[in-house]
């Protein structure tokens, strides 16, 4: 349901209350009052949770100007400005995503969907690893300019519409292309970057009221200023056209509105760092009352409750975060970790509420013309070439410089210890990213196949995250683990992934859309929790685990590719010879079933063959992403929809794109380096972004 529709069904006369019944005035001052007592009660809770002992009577000397000893001056000195830091952020998230979702009659726009906190987060990182010093309202300013250039990036590139799976799809991607830069940039500056990973996830902690007190006159200004547009968004609610012919100037209203939406939410990650899905939640959340509660809808009603709502869900993240972990654990893991997985779930729900086309229908957007097909073999002789070429410029070319003889003289055995130390180290991370590159592709391949959706991807949809979380889990508690145990989590975790995602978008007819949020939702989800095993197990020394996370093949070594290269070796062919039934299951169901073919049995095997390729790939170097989107579609766009000619196609494009991007990791920025997951989300965000331009009337 669009907000516009929404807004319409609510926006008639107030409807007359019956006898014995609370009049609808009342039951929006009833709503507004238990929220202030939720939000005082969860506000004494958390002045009283923390590593020193407060009570009760702490808190209430405190707040009777008392002299309470040293309970009254931790309270003071420490709480009370994490207290403050909730309120402010969470009211300024909460009245963003508000007129967020209202421009964009979309109703999961938010800061986090448009990138918004992507781009002010990159920008800080930048200014901090630069030895940039800037007062508050400075890092204010350069956190809204890269927060409002994402969130135009997002706009422009998602359509006018705002389809709410584009929405996501493309906000998702651009976010992905910015954390991508951003944690180079921490890679590269360890140093400079101290502490900073706990921060990007979203950290009340304060050091005194300082920061706050120049932030709460921003946020104030700024939802009064919102509620003075209150009126105007009402009337926008009704369509672009009526509203101006009421007299409203649309442009204006919505570039003014958007302006001040991005102004809180930056705002609020250069006090905080980013606090992801507090603007998803708040209003949708408050949302779901309207229909209940007559006068909602209006906007001098809805920004309040929701900036309201959004310190009910900060300060309920935190006071739930150290409930459960205990006040000690819970000072190294950040507030955002707890809102972003609620976010996560969140986006899952709104998922299986999408009224989506059913998987059954045709899929018009695998039915692409390829250039080559009157010269397949040709073609595929020529990609072959070129990732022979990639493969020796990337042996041949790095810190250490050799000619092909000395490639021939090593592979003879004959080269000198330079030339054989060097080569030693650098093949097996040749052989790493060829195997991962072509295991990804093939599974995209096999992903996108199944559930005829071109912009499904192993990483985008959630079965990367699953794998990610399960060798973490192993990589932290069990570090000297061998490579099959490794391999064996990641898979677990993969499987897990894939089995909720499938399970819950099968609901209703496996609809496509469905599929994709429910994905982005498992794929927020397992985030947070790799982020919780990396920053509550040592926060300052997450530089192996973020590299890891980033897919780097530094330190590999022949033994550590085993278990992909036995995958390889068996999965790929075993989905080569099923390239028959790709072929008829990605066509429509029907088909398949009236030649004799079991869709359900089919679609689980092909699938499990994807699971397995994508976690023995995040097992072997982390993660990679994009590289089953694009070498899967580029593959597509070469050869047409035969998958006896795609599925090797996409492998050799797949291995072409993560040996170049670990080339380019590994020479760019010489003798330092950057993973190669970190590059190919550079190159594959714009790919990505075009493709969902160029499929927007699917």
């Amino acid at each position: 349901m669009s907000i516009g529709t929404l807004t319409r069904r609510t926006a008639g006369p107030a409807p007359v209350a019956p006898a014995g019944e609370r009049p609808p005035a009342g039951r929006l001052v009833a709503l507004t009052g238990t929220l202030l007592a939720v939000l005082a009660l969860l506000a004494a809770v958390h002045l009283t949770q923390g590593t020193a002992a407060v009570g009760v009577g702490d808190l209430v000397s405190w707040l009777l100007g008392r002299d309470g000893g040293t309970g009254t001056a931790v309270v003071v000195e420490s709480r009370v400005p994490r207290l403050v830091a909730g309120l402010t952020v969470g009211a300024a998230l909460g009245a963003a995503g508000c007129v967020l979702q209202s421009v964009s009659r979309n109703p999961v726009a938010s800061p986090d969907v448009l990138a918004v906190n992507g781009g002010a987060h990159l920008a800080l990182v930048t200014g901090a690893v630069t030895g940039l010093s800037l007062p508050f309202f400075g890092e204010v300013a350069l956190a809204f300019a890269g927060g409002l250039l994402a969130a135009v990036v997002v706009l422009l590139l998602t359509g006018n519409a705002y389809g709410t799976v584009r929405l996501v799809l493309g906000g998702t991607a651009v976010s992905l292309a910015l954390s991508s830069v951003t944690t180079s940039l921490l890679l590269l500056y360890p140093n400079e970057g101290t502490g900073l990973y706990a921060w990007a996830a979203g950290s009340l902690s304060q050091n005194g009221l300082g920061t706050m007190r120049m932030l709460a006159p921003v946020v104030l200004a700024c939802v009064a200023v919102l509620l003075l547009y209150g009126r105007r968004l009402d009337v926008m609610a009704l369509g672009d056209d009526e509203a101006r012919a009421l007299g409203v100037p649309v442009r204006r209203t919505q570039l003014i509105v958007v302006l001040l939406a991005v102004l809180l939410s930056t705002a609020a990650v250069a006090a905080t760092g980013p606090v992801y899905f507090v603007g998803l939640a708040a209003p949708a959340i408050v949302r779901l009352l309207v229909p209940h509660v007559p006068g909602l809808h209006r906007h001098r009603a809805l920004v309040p409750l929701s900036a309201l709502t959004g310190i009910g869900v900060v300060l309920g993240a935190d006071v739930l975060l150290r409930a459960v972990i205990g006040a000690q654990s819970a000072v190294s893991v950040p507030t955002g970790v707890v809102t972003s997985l609620l976010g996560g779930l969140l986006m899952i729900g709104l998922a299986l509420r999408l009224r989506a086309t059913p998987i059954g229908g045709a899929a018009t957007a695998l039915e692409v013309r390829g250039t080559g097909t009157r010269h397949r073999a040709l073609l595929t002789g020529a990609v072959a070439l070129v990732l022979v070429g990639v493969l020796l410029a990337a042996a041949l070319v790095g810190d250490r410089t050799f000619l092909l003889g000395d490639l021939v003289m090593w592979a003879r055995g004959e080269a000198g210890p330079l030339v054989t130390t060097v080569l030693d180290t650098r093949m097996p991370r040749l052989a790493a990213a060829l195997l991962a590159g072509a295991a990804l592709a093939v599974a995209g391949t096999t992903i996108q196949a199944v559930t005829r959706n071109p912009l499904a991807d192993p990483s985008v949809v959630g079965v990367a995250g699953g794998a990610s979380v399960g060798a973490v889990l192993v990589v932290t508690y069990v570090p000297m683990v061998g490579f099959w145990a490794l391999t064996g989590a990641a898979g677990a975790g993969a499987a897990v992934a894939a089995l909720v995602i499938f399970t819950l978008s099968a609901r209703g007819g496996f609809a496509s859309d469905r599929l994709v949020l429910v994905g982005v939702g498992v794929s927020y989800v397992t985030s947070a929790l790799v982020t919780v095993l990396i920053v509550a197990t040592d926060p300052f020394n997450a530089t192996k685990a973020l590299t890891w996370l980033s897919g780097s093949t530094y330190g590999r070594t022949y033994e550590h590719l085993v278990p992909l290269a036995v995958s390889c070796l068996v999965v790929i062919p075993l989905a080569w010879a099923a390239h028959r039934r790709l072929d008829l299951i990605s066509l429509d169901d029907d088909t398949p079933r009236l030649l004799g073919l079991s869709v359900p049995r089919t679609r689980l095997l092909l699938l499990a063959c994807g699971v397995v390729l994508t976690a023995t790939a995040v097992a072997a170097i982390g993660m990679i992403g994009f590289v089953g989107l694009v070498a899967p579609h580029a593959a597509r766009t070469l050869m047409g929809r035969r998958h006896r000619w795609v599925l090797p196609v996409a492998a050799l494009l797949g291995g072409t794109l993560v040996v170049a991007a670990d080339l380019l990791g590994r020479t760019v920025i010489a003798p330092a380096q950057l993973p190669a997951g970190l590059l190919t989300a550079v190159i594959g965000t714009p790919y990505f972004l075009w493709l969902l331009r160029r499929t927007r009337g699917v």
